[in-house]
């Protein structure tokens, strides 16, 4: 399998990708004005504590407060094994005062209404290890397979270890002598010392360590022996990766190329798959789609055949259908980063066989993915169920906000629901007022409704209010949304109500075909409606017209050639 990783380096904004075989898997984004905050360390001061929830929350200079559960506020296990003092069923208020000062580490950042998560058991990243100066442990990384390989940097990590700290073998550690090791581990405790002298001197709540920015985080944790190239576009970011490497890997130097593009993610066709990966709906390469809903802790995937028929039996339609499906779920999981719990609607499948088959996909594929996933296998209802990691927000999260018309729901008011409440508004208006004329703008589909045919809703609102109804369509106008007011003065009904006047000549184009008369075409203005005599055929044209007689609610108007 042929690995790479872009990187797009920007003014405001860097874009990683990683590609395999040359498919877009992951795709990381961070941006100047929004740093990534897990990994940071602070020096943060106790709010509150909340027994009924045996956690805490912790101010950490943040617009919210920080979440700390009493697990994360425990001392750790220690290196022989055995708990320490404070054990599991202590209270959070044994644990933790208010006011009381403490180091912490953001492990979640914030997602919607929440603030970050926190814990007070510190992991600081190196090339090969990962130093916890917080618990006196050692682990190996579970992606290195071989046994002896493992005893024997077990070993060695059991030499290296400082005294009282725990240090983890990362999977990039492999092979790796022990000089190299032990540089490692003697960087992240001078680190750890930095932390610990800034915490001392500084108030809370504080920043006293920020971790690497994104292109040196990707050094450390992706670029590994495993990966075949990395691009990068901008000089300046190529040099300062060449010199990082310099420290930390220099004999993967030679795999690290400059291309000067304008976009690269143009050019390497990930800024489509991007916006891919921002649809409900993918389709696959047989020709079924799964269809993808995320909602803040819970995402579900359902699975289709869609124009996908097969040639040998339903059965096997089903089953090369859900196959494919495994495997784009697992990689739309990756390139979505999504978080949480997952559940997964796949076509029903009448062999145990078949069913096992698609769980063994679906489980090799999800093992390509670093961030921790755990399948609990078909439910009694058919649904597959699985659990992924959320350290970060996912992918819509980052480019994506909630739409300010429907709050994020995804759905809006029909027109005759809007025409239906409004309605009961006008006539509240029309007692209120003294006025003989009142003045209504809606969105066109709404406004629509309120005219009616031919305009028999308007004369039924005329004749029951009592009142002249004037009724304008504007695009501007939020569907949900209903403005009314009187008018009063005629020079001002006349300014209002009629954007066009007789002998007038401008260009529209006809969006339509007259619903009683085909030969003509209607264009709107503002919602208000132009018909326009022969354009029948001129549907989808720009033309020009001259406006001839002028109504309350339409106009007529001729094609000039």
């Amino acid at each position: 399998m042929f690995k790479e990783i872009v990187i797009n380096a920007g003014e405001e904004e860097t874009r990683v990708a990683v590609l395999e075989d040359p498919v877009l898997v992951e795709i990381y984004v961070e941006r100047s004005f929004n740093q990534r905050l897990v990994g940071n360390v602070f020096k943060g001061q106790v709010e509150n504590v909340l027994p009924g929830m045996q956690a805490a929350f912790v101010d950490i200079g943040l617009e919210k407060n920080a979440f700390l559960y009493v697990e994360d506020a425990l001392p750790p296990r220690s290196y022989n094994g055995h708990s320490s003092d404070l054990t599991a069923s202590n209270n959070i208020s044994s644990v933790l005062k208010r006011g009381q000062e403490i180091i912490v580490q953001i492990v979640k950042a914030p997602l919607g209404t929440k603030g970050s998560r926190v814990t007070t058991h510190i992991t600081l990243p190196g090339r090969y290890l990962v130093l916890m100066p917080t618990t006196d442990d050692i682990g190996i990384s579970r992606r290195i397979d071989s046994e002896k390989e493992r005893e024997r940097l077990k070993e060695m990590a059991s030499r290296i270890k400082p005294a009282g700290m725990g240090i983890i073998v990362r999977t990039v550690a492999e092979g790796v002598d022990e000089a190299e090791l032990r540089g490692d581990v003697n960087m992240l405790v001078q680190l750890w010392r930095k932390i610990l002298s800034r915490a001392a001197r500084g108030p809370a709540p504080n920043l006293v360590h920020r971790d690497l920015e994104l292109s040196h985080r990707i050094l450390r944790d992706l670029f590994t022996e495993d990966v075949d190239r990395l691009t990068v576009d901008s000089r300046l970011e190529y040099e300062k990766i060449m010199d990082l490497l310099d420290i930390t890997g220099p004999r993967l130097k030679h795999k690290v190329l400059l291309e000067m593009q304008d976009n690269i993610f143009r050019d390497y066709g990930i800024e489509q798959e991007m916006e891919k990966a921002l649809r409900r709906k993918v389709w696959l390469r047989c020709g079924g789609y799964i269809v993808i809903d995320q909602a803040e802790a819970l995402t579900v995937i359902d699975v289709n055949t869609g124009k996908f028929v097969g040639s040998v039996g339903l059965e096997d339609t089903v089953l090369k259908t859900n196959l494919e499906a495994a495997v784009e779920i697992a990689r739309q999981l990756r390139l979505r980063n999504i978080g949480g719990i997952i559940i997964m609607d796949f076509i029903d499948m009448q062999k145990e066989e078949h069913r096992r088959r698609v769980l063994q996909i679906l489980e090799e594929e999800t093992k390509k993915d670093k961030t921790k996933a755990n399948i609990l296998g078909i439910t009694q209802l058919g649904l597959v169920e699985m659990t992924r990691k959320k350290t970060r927000p996912s992918l819509s999260e980052i480019l994506q906000k909630s739409c300010p018309y429907c709050d994020g729901r995804g759905k809006v008011l029909s027109e005759e629901t809007v025409g239906i409440h409004f309605k009961n508004h006008i006539f509240e208006l029309a007692r209120r007022t003294d006025s003989d004329t009142i003045l209504v703008e809606a969105h066109p589909l709404v406004a629509a409704r309120f005219i009616g045919s031919g305009g028999t809703n308007l004369r039924e609102l005329e004749q029951k209010t009592g009142k002249n109804m004037y009724i304008r369509g504007s695009q501007v106008q939020h569907i949900e949304s209903v403005t009314m007011r009187p008018l009063h003065d005629k020079a001002e009904i006349r300014a209002q109500t009629l954007p066009v006047r007789p002998g007038q000549m401008l260009e529209v184009k006809v969006e339509e075909p007259h619903v009683s008369n085909t030969n003509d075409g209607i264009a709107r203005i503002n919602g208000f409606i132009l018909d326009i005599k022969g354009a029948g055929s001129l549907v989808g044209e720009t033309v020009p017209v001259e406006i001839g007689k002028v109504y309350r609610t339409y106009a007529r108007a001729r094609v000039i050639r």
